[in-house]
Formats: structure tokens, sequence, C-alpha cells
């Protein structure tokens, strides 16, 4: 994939260096992600595997990046070969002479190459830090060259004595993102607020949740987001209170709510919104007391995002919120501390108030360390995305029936609070009524 401006290695660099630091010793085997077949001889289009571009910026398939550590580090990108025939098929490939140039690296070999020179990079290395159990055929690849490397012991060689993942450094790192990875983020959560209001703007009775998810896709295209960070939720009516809806099929009705769940994918990063919206109308009484209550909680959630704070906190923030609201609206009985306890809340929420995001929209880190939750720190990037969905029951009043809402922000973590990413996309009910009604 040629690129289209002007490439800084100097992150992708910064990132490997910090690496070779942080693991000391071995080498570190890192491969892109296959291509994968859709039907017949067609392949989905290419996603490249989000920890091997962080750390060499390269996104064509069958590459992999090897770093031998030590005292004198050297890193090793295998690409495919320039062939001309190939590329008036296919498009453009870089080839190992220029990608080592272009990426920084200290040698490229053709992809071809890598089984042959596996087993003499790998000798008399102690530990072997790759993707352990993310691809089984990847997992036996690695296998077969530590048995050649095996086979040659009696001329003095010795093999690996250990294998590592090298995911939890990466992920590790991944976490807290640099000034580069946040202008992008910024971008994308941009192009994504544009793409809301257009489908507030456009969403009308009759037409079809496909056809509103298209005017997503159109602002996304049109400024530069080639694809969504996953798979659009345009849902509508009871389609809102199914959490993970995909069909976007149904029709839309004037006056019922819309919620969707959608962010576009820029340079690689994701951006991740919800915003729920009355069609064409503005909110009914029944409607507005649950949206704002929904927006009083993200608010809540919201203002918990600080460094130095559990990451549980704003779920718990947020919650507590809900709690209480729900009490009000005598969809659940008792005290905040009982509806809390006993969990009835999660008749009506019942997922956690948000994630990490960066290269994935669910993204890498973990989010608790030896029993403990992970301290928020400056550049760190999560969601805030409480929702309400309230189902038909018989403890259910008829007027809240197929009731779903959901609000969600992108929030950077930073050293005095938070920045709400995402702060152009509308979400007070004044602001939320004028989008919808501007036609």
């Amino acid at each position: 994939m040629k690129l289209e401006h002007p490439f800084d290695v100097k992150p992708y660099k910064a990132r490997r260096a910090r690496l070779a630091r942080e693991l000391e010793e071995g080498i570190v085997i890192v491969p892109t992600a296959p291509e994968r077949p859709r039907n017949a001889d067609a392949l989905y289009d290419y996603r490249w595997d989000s920890g091997f571009y962080y750390l060499t910026g390269f996104r064509e398939p069958e590459a992999v990046l090897v770093m031998v550590l030590g005292a004198k580090p050297r890193s090793i990108l295998f690409c495919r070969e320039k062939n001309l025939e190939r590329e008036i098929w296919d498009g453009y490939r870089h080839g190992p002479a220029q990608a080592r140039e272009l990426f920084g690296f200290d040698e490229a070999h053709p992809y071809g190459e890598l089984d042959q020179r596996m087993p003499d990079l790998l000798a008399d290395r102690e530990i072997v830090h790759t993707p352990v159990g993310s691809d089984p055929a990847w997992d036996l690849r690695v296998a077969g060259w530590l048995n050649a490397v095996r086979a040659k012991v009696r001329t003095g060689i010795t093999a690996p004595a250990q294998i590592r993942d090298v995911r939890a450094a990466v992920n590790d790192m991944r976490l807290v993102k640099d000034e580069h990875e946040v202008a992008v983020m910024r971008r994308a959560a941009d192009i994504s607020s544009a793409a809301h209001v257009r489908a507030m703007r456009s969403a009308a009775p009759g037409m079809r949740e496909y056809e509103v998810e298209a005017e997503l896709l159109h602002e996304f295209l049109k400024n530069g987001a080639r694809a969504p960070a996953y798979g659009s939720i345009v849902a509508a009516g009871a389609n809102a209170c199914v959490l993970h809806y995909r069909e976007n099929s149904a029709e839309l009705r004037k006056g019922e709510l819309m919620l969707i769940d959608a962010g576009c994918e820029l340079e690689s990063y994701a951006s991740d919104i919800t915003r729920t919206f009355p069609i064409a109308s503005r909110f009914s009484g029944v409607q507005r007391d649950v949206y704002e209550l929904v927006l009083e909680s993200q608010e809540a959630g919201s203002r918990a995002v600080k460094p130095g704070a559990d990451f549980i906190d704003y779920h718990d923030a947020a919650t507590r919120v809900l709690a209480q609201g729900l009490i009000d609206l005598r969809l659940c009985k008792g005290s905040v501390e009982q509806v809390l306890e006993n969990e009835s809340y999660k008749q009506f929420y019942m997922h956690r108030t948000g994630h990490w995001l960066g290269l994935d929209v669910h993204d890498a880190g973990d989010y608790m360390r030896k029993g403990k939750w992970r301290k928020l720190k400056p550049g760190m990037v999560l969601t805030v995305e409480p929702g309400l969905y309230i189902r038909p029951g018989t403890n259910v009043p008829k007027s809240f029936w197929n009731i779903g809402v959901r609000i969600e922000d992108d929030v950077l973590v930073t050293s005095k609070g938070r920045e709400i990413l995402t702060a152009a996309c509308p979400k007070s009910v004044k602001d939320v009524e004028a989008a919808v009604l501007d036609r």
C-alpha cells in the first residue's frame, strides 16, 4: 500500500527502541495479520495487525518484524518483494530495499526467505518473544524454526529455552498514547461527530436503518476515513434495546428513538460514539426522562475520569446515578445501596461503562493488575457509555417499553483531568433536537 502522505518514522523507531529496552534480551518476532478469504477467490479488505502496525507503521500483508535484542539491538523487516506483474493486479509493493529505508529498519529481506533465515536468527537466543496463541498456524511455524535449531545442538548451538507472549509488553505500551496518536484520534473523533450529526438530520420516517448507515459511511469516506472502526449499530425503536444490533434493516417511524453506535477508523485509529435521538421529532415526556437520566449518568462518569483514579471509578459513578434515577422512575425499588447490592438495575443496564480505545475499538491493555483496578494515567483514552434498555416486562409500565438509550464519548485522560474528544457531537436535549429538526 503506497503511502499517500509524508511518513514520519520517528514514533515507530522510538517504540521499537523502548520495547528493546524493556525486554532486554532474546528475540522478538511479530507477524502482521494474514489476508482472509471472503468467498471464492475474493479477499476481505485487508486490515493489518494492530500490534505489528504500532511497531512498524507498515501496512502490507505477508510481513514479519524481527528484533534482535541485547547490547547491539537491530530490527529486521521481512516483506513481499517487488513484483511488477502482481502490482498490476493488486497494487503497489514497497519491496525490502525501499521498506528498509522508508520505515527505518536496520535490515529488510524478502518474506519468502523467512523460514530459511529464522533458525540462524534464533540460534543462541535465550528467549523468544512472539504472540503466543494468537494463530495456531503461526505457533506451528515458530515451533518448526525452534525444532530446526534444536537439530543443530550437537554443533554447539543452543535453542531458546523460553517462549513469552510479546503482546503483554506491547499492549502495555499501547495504553498510553503519544502526541501523534492523540492528534489522529482527535481527527477521527471530529469526523465521527460530523457523521452522527448528518445521521440525525437525515433520519426520516419511512427510511430504512441501512439508509442512515449510508449517511454515516458517506461522511467517513469523504473525510478520508476509509472504513468504520467496527460494524455500525443503527437501531430504531425496539432494536435500540439490542446491545449489539447489526441487522440495520428496519423501517424508521416518527417519534421512535434511534440509537446509533458508530465511529470511523482513521490512519488505523478508532473512534467510538453513541448517540440516541428522536426520529424527525422532539423527545416525548417519557423518552426525555430516560434520556436525561442517561445523560446525567454519562456526565457523572466523565467527571470521574482523571489521573490517579481507578479504572472502575467512572463506572461506579455512572451506575450510582442510574440506580437513583431508576428508583425515581419507579423501575427499581429500595434505596440506592439496595439497588446496587442486589443488582436489580441490571435488568435495564447490563454492561460496563467503557473500555480502552486506540488502534482497536476495544483496545489492548489490562484493566486489572494483581486483582486491583488499573490507575488512569495521562495519555490513556477510554469510552464513557452508560445506557438504559427497557424491554417489555410485567414490572415495567407500558409507556417505557422499547426505549433504548446509550450516550458514548471518547475521553482522553490529561494531566489536569480529561478532554472529551467527541465534544463536537450534540448530546444535550436542546442540541440533539436542534440537529434532528435542522432539515
